[in-house]
Protein backbone atom coordinates (compact mmCIF):
# COMPACT_ATOMS: atom_id res chain seq x y z
CA UNK A 1 0.00 0.00 0.00
CA UNK A 2 1.35 3.54 -1.10
CA UNK A 3 0.66 6.47 1.29
CA UNK A 4 -0.18 9.56 1.08
CA UNK A 5 3.38 10.54 2.45
CA UNK A 6 4.79 8.71 -0.61
CA UNK A 7 3.30 11.02 -2.99
CA UNK A 8 4.50 14.07 -1.21
CA UNK A 9 7.99 12.94 -2.95
CA UNK A 10 6.94 11.25 -5.51
CA UNK A 11 7.44 11.64 -9.50
CA UNK A 12 3.56 11.65 -10.81
CA UNK A 13 2.81 10.91 -14.47
CA UNK A 14 -0.68 12.24 -15.42
CA UNK A 15 -1.40 10.81 -18.97
CA UNK A 16 -4.51 13.02 -20.27
CA UNK A 17 -3.16 15.57 -18.38
CA UNK A 18 -4.51 18.64 -19.95
CA UNK A 19 -8.42 17.26 -19.24
CA UNK A 20 -10.87 18.19 -17.01
CA UNK A 21 -9.99 15.25 -14.21
CA UNK A 22 -5.92 15.48 -15.51
CA UNK A 23 -6.01 19.30 -14.68
CA UNK A 24 -7.99 18.53 -11.08
CA UNK A 25 -5.84 16.40 -10.23
CA UNK A 26 -2.31 18.51 -11.16
CA UNK A 27 -3.53 21.09 -9.10
CA UNK A 28 -4.77 18.60 -5.88
CA UNK A 29 -1.08 16.91 -6.26
CA UNK A 30 0.84 20.60 -6.15
CA UNK A 31 -1.72 21.18 -3.68
CA UNK A 32 -0.46 18.53 -1.37
CA UNK A 33 3.53 19.14 -2.12
CA UNK A 34 4.16 16.47 -4.69
CA UNK A 35 7.68 17.77 -6.36
CA UNK A 36 7.46 16.85 -9.94
CA UNK A 37 3.93 16.12 -12.07
CA UNK A 38 4.58 15.36 -15.79
CA UNK A 39 1.93 15.91 -18.28
CA UNK A 40 1.26 13.95 -21.04
CA UNK A 41 -0.89 14.89 -24.41
CA UNK A 42 -1.25 14.95 -27.80
CA UNK A 43 -2.84 19.13 -27.56
CA UNK A 44 -0.06 21.47 -27.10
CA UNK A 45 -2.24 24.09 -27.80
CA UNK A 46 -4.05 22.96 -24.41
CA UNK A 47 -0.59 22.17 -22.97
CA UNK A 48 0.24 25.78 -23.63
CA UNK A 49 -2.35 27.59 -22.39
CA UNK A 50 -2.12 25.35 -18.58
CA UNK A 51 1.33 25.98 -18.86
CA UNK A 52 0.93 29.93 -19.09
CA UNK A 53 -1.75 29.83 -16.62
CA UNK A 54 -0.32 28.10 -14.11
CA UNK A 55 3.13 28.63 -13.85
CA UNK A 56 4.39 26.16 -11.43
CA UNK A 57 8.40 24.59 -11.76
CA UNK A 58 6.99 21.33 -10.77
CA UNK A 59 5.18 20.13 -13.60
CA UNK A 60 7.00 19.50 -16.68
CA UNK A 61 4.97 18.65 -20.38
CA UNK A 62 5.37 16.00 -22.67
CA UNK A 63 4.20 16.52 -26.18
CA UNK A 64 3.43 12.89 -27.15
CA UNK A 65 0.22 10.30 -28.18
CA UNK A 66 0.03 6.87 -25.61
CA UNK A 67 -0.63 5.47 -29.22
CA UNK A 68 3.22 5.38 -29.36
CA UNK A 69 5.16 3.42 -26.94
CA UNK A 70 8.67 5.57 -27.69
CA UNK A 71 6.41 8.94 -26.54
CA UNK A 72 5.45 6.67 -23.51
CA UNK A 73 9.00 5.40 -22.88
CA UNK A 74 10.13 8.79 -22.69
CA UNK A 75 7.51 10.26 -20.10
CA UNK A 76 7.82 7.30 -17.47
CA UNK A 77 11.42 6.91 -17.12
CA UNK A 78 12.13 7.66 -13.36
CA UNK A 79 8.35 8.42 -12.75
CA UNK A 80 7.12 7.01 -9.03
CA UNK A 81 3.42 6.84 -9.92
CA UNK A 82 0.92 7.21 -13.12
CA UNK A 83 -2.93 8.16 -13.45
CA UNK A 84 -3.91 6.97 -16.57
CA UNK A 85 -6.49 9.20 -18.03
CA UNK A 86 -6.05 9.82 -21.76
CA UNK A 87 -8.37 8.06 -23.39
CA UNK A 88 -11.42 8.67 -26.49
CA UNK A 89 -14.45 9.68 -24.29
CA UNK A 90 -17.40 10.77 -26.36
CA UNK A 91 -19.88 8.16 -27.03
CA UNK A 92 -21.03 9.50 -30.64
CA UNK A 93 -17.26 9.79 -31.81
CA UNK A 94 -16.36 5.95 -30.38
CA UNK A 95 -19.14 5.04 -32.25
CA UNK A 96 -18.09 6.30 -35.55
CA UNK A 97 -14.73 6.15 -35.27
CA UNK A 98 -14.53 2.38 -33.61
CA UNK A 99 -11.25 2.03 -34.85
CA UNK A 100 -9.72 5.36 -33.45
CA UNK A 101 -10.67 4.26 -29.97
CA UNK A 102 -9.67 0.67 -30.19
CA UNK A 103 -6.11 2.78 -31.06
CA UNK A 104 -6.34 5.11 -28.00
CA UNK A 105 -8.09 3.28 -25.46
CA UNK A 106 -7.29 -0.22 -25.60
CA UNK A 107 -3.94 -0.46 -27.05
CA UNK A 108 -2.62 2.90 -25.46
CA UNK A 109 -3.30 1.87 -22.64
CA UNK A 110 -1.69 -1.28 -23.53
CA UNK A 111 1.30 0.92 -24.16
CA UNK A 112 1.02 2.55 -20.27
CA UNK A 113 0.72 -0.13 -18.58
CA UNK A 114 4.14 -2.30 -20.16
CA UNK A 115 5.89 0.88 -20.23
CA UNK A 116 5.27 1.71 -16.09
CA UNK A 117 5.99 -2.10 -15.67
CA UNK A 118 9.39 -2.25 -17.32
CA UNK A 119 10.09 0.93 -16.04
CA UNK A 120 9.30 -0.35 -12.01
CA UNK A 121 6.83 2.01 -11.53
CA UNK A 122 5.05 1.41 -8.01
CA UNK A 123 1.88 2.02 -8.62
CA UNK A 124 -0.83 2.51 -11.93
CA UNK A 125 -4.03 3.75 -11.73
CA UNK A 126 -6.02 3.39 -15.04
CA UNK A 127 -9.24 5.54 -15.25
CA UNK A 128 -12.29 3.62 -16.31
CA UNK A 129 -16.07 4.18 -16.60
CA UNK A 130 -19.60 2.79 -15.87
CA UNK A 131 -20.20 2.49 -19.70
CA UNK A 132 -17.45 -0.20 -19.41
CA UNK A 133 -19.91 -2.24 -17.14
CA UNK A 134 -22.26 -4.37 -19.37
CA UNK A 135 -21.10 -2.51 -22.70
CA UNK A 136 -23.47 -1.34 -25.70
CA UNK A 137 -21.36 1.16 -27.37
CA UNK A 138 -17.71 1.30 -28.50
CA UNK A 139 -16.59 3.30 -26.01
CA UNK A 140 -17.77 1.25 -23.63
CA UNK A 141 -16.13 -1.55 -24.82
CA UNK A 142 -13.16 -0.60 -25.46
CA UNK A 143 -12.86 0.80 -21.42
CA UNK A 144 -13.96 -2.65 -20.71
CA UNK A 145 -11.26 -3.99 -22.73
CA UNK A 146 -9.02 -1.72 -20.75
CA UNK A 147 -9.69 -2.94 -17.59
CA UNK A 148 -9.55 -6.88 -18.95
CA UNK A 149 -5.75 -5.25 -19.79
CA UNK A 150 -4.79 -4.17 -17.13
CA UNK A 151 -6.08 -7.39 -15.07
CA UNK A 152 -4.47 -9.31 -17.70
CA UNK A 153 -0.47 -7.50 -16.75
CA UNK A 154 -1.45 -7.37 -12.98
CA UNK A 155 -2.52 -11.36 -12.88
CA UNK A 156 1.24 -11.81 -15.15
CA UNK A 157 3.33 -10.29 -13.06
CA UNK A 158 1.24 -11.31 -9.11
CA UNK A 159 1.10 -9.78 -6.02
CA UNK A 160 5.46 -9.56 -5.41
CA UNK A 161 6.20 -7.39 -8.42
CA UNK A 162 7.04 -4.11 -7.46
CA UNK A 163 4.16 -2.17 -10.24
CA UNK A 164 0.74 -2.33 -8.76
CA UNK A 165 -1.29 -2.04 -11.16
CA UNK A 166 -4.97 -0.90 -10.30
CA UNK A 167 -8.37 0.71 -11.50
CA UNK A 168 -11.12 2.83 -11.12
CA UNK A 169 -14.38 3.39 -12.50
CA UNK A 170 -17.07 5.77 -12.23
CA UNK A 171 -19.86 7.66 -13.80
CA UNK A 172 -20.77 11.11 -14.91
CA UNK A 173 -18.44 13.54 -13.73
CA UNK A 174 -19.60 16.84 -13.24
CA UNK A 175 -19.20 19.56 -15.41
CA UNK A 176 -16.37 17.68 -17.43
CA UNK A 177 -15.40 18.68 -20.82
CA UNK A 178 -18.56 17.16 -23.18
CA UNK A 179 -20.46 16.78 -20.41
CA UNK A 180 -24.02 18.02 -20.52
CA UNK A 181 -24.26 20.18 -18.03
CA UNK A 182 -21.70 23.16 -19.45
CA UNK A 183 -24.21 22.40 -22.63
CA UNK A 184 -27.10 22.51 -20.85
CA UNK A 185 -25.84 26.31 -19.01
CA UNK A 186 -24.02 27.12 -22.79
CA UNK A 187 -28.00 26.44 -24.51
CA UNK A 188 -29.50 28.79 -21.62
CA UNK A 189 -27.03 31.46 -21.74
CA UNK A 190 -27.52 31.44 -25.70
CA UNK A 191 -31.26 31.47 -25.55
CA UNK A 192 -31.37 28.06 -27.38
CA UNK A 193 -33.63 25.23 -26.37
CA UNK A 194 -32.11 22.50 -23.88
CA UNK A 195 -31.86 19.59 -26.00
CA UNK A 196 -32.55 16.08 -24.38
CA UNK A 197 -32.38 12.73 -25.44
CA UNK A 198 -34.57 10.78 -22.86
CA UNK A 199 -35.88 12.77 -19.78
CA UNK A 200 -36.25 9.70 -17.93
CA UNK A 201 -32.36 8.32 -18.13
CA UNK A 202 -30.43 8.33 -14.70
CA UNK A 203 -27.38 9.26 -14.63
CA UNK A 204 -24.58 8.79 -11.54
CA UNK A 205 -23.56 12.49 -10.81
CA UNK A 206 -19.79 12.56 -9.13
CA UNK A 207 -18.41 16.37 -8.82
CA UNK A 208 -14.47 15.97 -10.03
CA UNK A 209 -13.25 16.50 -6.66
CA UNK A 210 -14.85 12.87 -6.19
CA UNK A 211 -13.29 11.30 -8.73
CA UNK A 212 -9.98 12.90 -7.63
CA UNK A 213 -10.50 11.40 -4.64
CA UNK A 214 -11.24 8.25 -5.61
CA UNK A 215 -7.78 7.86 -7.68
CA UNK A 216 -6.13 8.73 -4.22
CA UNK A 217 -8.13 5.97 -2.20
CA UNK A 218 -6.89 3.32 -5.06
CA UNK A 219 -3.44 4.68 -4.81
CA UNK A 220 -3.34 4.27 -1.05
CA UNK A 221 -4.99 1.53 -1.10
CA UNK A 222 -5.28 -0.94 -4.02
CA UNK A 223 -3.24 -4.53 -4.04
CA UNK A 224 -2.64 -6.45 -7.13
CA UNK A 225 -5.36 -5.92 -10.00
CA UNK A 226 -8.12 -3.98 -7.61
CA UNK A 227 -11.10 -1.95 -9.08
CA UNK A 228 -12.56 0.69 -6.85
CA UNK A 229 -15.54 2.53 -7.47
CA UNK A 230 -17.26 5.32 -5.39
CA UNK A 231 -20.47 5.10 -4.69
CA UNK A 232 -22.14 8.14 -6.08
CA UNK A 233 -26.42 9.34 -5.92
CA UNK A 234 -28.07 9.71 -9.36
CA UNK A 235 -30.59 11.86 -11.47
CA UNK A 236 -32.89 11.49 -14.12
CA UNK A 237 -31.88 14.04 -17.09
CA UNK A 238 -35.34 15.83 -16.46
CA UNK A 239 -34.68 16.88 -12.76
CA UNK A 240 -30.96 17.81 -14.09
CA UNK A 241 -32.77 19.97 -16.21
CA UNK A 242 -35.05 21.48 -14.04
CA UNK A 243 -32.49 22.00 -11.18
CA UNK A 244 -30.32 24.25 -13.50
CA UNK A 245 -33.70 26.41 -14.86
CA UNK A 246 -34.36 27.01 -11.38
CA UNK A 247 -31.18 28.00 -10.41
CA UNK A 248 -30.85 30.35 -13.67
CA UNK A 249 -34.33 31.09 -12.54
CA UNK A 250 -35.51 30.79 -15.84
CA UNK A 251 -38.55 28.19 -15.86
CA UNK A 252 -40.04 29.04 -18.97
CA UNK A 253 -36.87 28.00 -21.47
CA UNK A 254 -38.05 25.98 -23.82
CA UNK A 255 -36.56 22.23 -23.69
CA UNK A 256 -36.36 19.70 -26.57
CA UNK A 257 -36.46 15.93 -27.00
CA UNK A 258 -34.38 15.20 -30.02
CA UNK A 259 -34.57 10.91 -29.27
CA UNK A 260 -31.79 8.75 -28.34
CA UNK A 261 -28.51 8.79 -29.57
CA UNK A 262 -26.67 6.76 -30.68
CA UNK A 263 -26.13 3.29 -28.35
CA UNK A 264 -26.92 5.14 -25.45
CA UNK A 265 -28.77 3.21 -22.29
CA UNK A 266 -31.83 4.54 -19.85
CA UNK A 267 -29.28 3.84 -16.98
CA UNK A 268 -25.94 3.18 -16.18
CA UNK A 269 -24.06 0.75 -14.09
CA UNK A 270 -21.32 1.10 -11.98
CA UNK A 271 -21.04 -2.80 -10.76
CA UNK A 272 -22.69 -6.15 -11.58
CA UNK A 273 -24.30 -8.47 -9.32
CA UNK A 274 -21.59 -10.99 -9.99
CA UNK A 275 -18.64 -8.27 -9.14
CA UNK A 276 -19.81 -7.37 -6.04
CA UNK A 277 -20.29 -11.53 -5.03
CA UNK A 278 -15.94 -10.61 -4.65
CA UNK A 279 -15.76 -7.01 -3.87
CA UNK A 280 -14.95 -5.57 -0.19
CA UNK A 281 -17.45 -2.60 1.19
CA UNK A 282 -14.77 0.19 2.49
CA UNK A 283 -17.65 2.53 3.39
CA UNK A 284 -17.95 5.20 1.01
CA UNK A 285 -16.05 2.70 -1.99
CA UNK A 286 -16.37 -1.00 -3.38
CA UNK A 287 -13.04 -2.86 -3.67
CA UNK A 288 -13.26 -5.13 -6.14
CA UNK A 289 -10.97 -7.82 -6.12
CA UNK A 290 -9.26 -9.27 -9.44
CA UNK A 291 -9.61 -12.99 -10.30
CA UNK A 292 -6.80 -14.28 -9.65
CA UNK A 293 -6.87 -17.95 -11.14
CA UNK A 294 -5.47 -18.81 -14.70
CA UNK A 295 -5.96 -21.09 -17.14
CA UNK A 296 -5.50 -24.28 -15.25
CA UNK A 297 -9.35 -24.46 -14.53
CA UNK A 298 -8.73 -28.24 -12.98
CA UNK A 299 -8.39 -27.34 -9.63
CA UNK A 300 -11.83 -25.42 -10.00
CA UNK A 301 -14.03 -28.51 -10.82
CA UNK A 302 -13.83 -30.35 -8.32
CA UNK A 303 -14.36 -27.38 -5.44
CA UNK A 304 -16.03 -24.48 -5.39
CA UNK A 305 -18.04 -21.93 -3.06
CA UNK A 306 -21.17 -23.56 -1.52
CA UNK A 307 -22.56 -20.46 -0.44
CA UNK A 308 -23.62 -17.72 -2.71
CA UNK A 309 -23.92 -14.11 -1.88
CA UNK A 310 -26.88 -12.79 -4.15
CA UNK A 311 -26.30 -9.19 -5.14
CA UNK A 312 -28.03 -7.15 -7.83
CA UNK A 313 -26.59 -4.84 -10.47
CA UNK A 314 -25.06 -1.40 -8.70
CA UNK A 315 -27.04 0.74 -11.24
CA UNK A 316 -28.17 4.43 -11.84
CA UNK A 317 -31.89 3.56 -11.00
CA UNK A 318 -31.15 1.76 -7.98
CA UNK A 319 -28.65 4.47 -6.21
CA UNK A 320 -29.85 6.86 -3.97
CA UNK A 321 -31.91 9.18 -6.14
CA UNK A 322 -31.60 12.97 -5.98
CA UNK A 323 -34.93 14.85 -6.02
CA UNK A 324 -34.92 18.47 -7.87
CA UNK A 325 -33.36 20.36 -5.01
CA UNK A 326 -30.71 17.38 -4.01
CA UNK A 327 -29.42 17.68 -7.36
CA UNK A 328 -29.25 22.02 -7.06
CA UNK A 329 -27.75 21.61 -3.80
CA UNK A 330 -24.86 19.36 -5.71
CA UNK A 331 -24.50 21.71 -8.32
CA UNK A 332 -23.95 24.80 -5.78
CA UNK A 333 -21.19 22.94 -4.43
CA UNK A 334 -19.01 22.64 -8.02
CA UNK A 335 -16.90 26.06 -8.66
CA UNK A 336 -17.60 26.21 -12.13
CA UNK A 337 -21.68 26.69 -11.94
CA UNK A 338 -20.78 28.88 -9.42
CA UNK A 339 -18.73 31.29 -11.48
CA UNK A 340 -21.88 30.83 -14.24
CA UNK A 341 -24.63 31.78 -11.77
CA UNK A 342 -22.17 34.85 -10.71
CA UNK A 343 -21.85 35.69 -14.40
CA UNK A 344 -25.57 35.32 -15.33
CA UNK A 345 -26.68 37.54 -12.50
CA UNK A 346 -24.37 40.19 -12.91
CA UNK A 347 -25.59 40.49 -16.19
CA UNK A 348 -29.11 40.36 -15.62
Amino acid sequence: MTSEFELRTSSVLITGGTGSFGKTMLRDLLDKGCPEVRILSRDEEKQDMLRTTLRHANVRYYIGDIRDRDSVERVMSGVDCVFHAAALKQVPSCEFFPIEAVRTNILGSENVIRSAVDQNVRSVVCLSTDKAVLPVNTMGMSKAMMEKLAQAQARAIGSDAVTTVSMVRYGNVMYSRGSVIPLFIRQIKAGEPITVTEPKMTRFLMPLRDSVALVHHAFNYARQGDLFIRKAAASTIKDLVTALLELFDVPNHPVEEIGWRHAEKLYETLATAQELTQSEDMGDYYRIRMDERDLNYKAYFSEGEHETVHHEDYHSHNTQRLNVEGVKALLLSLPEVQAELAAWNAEA
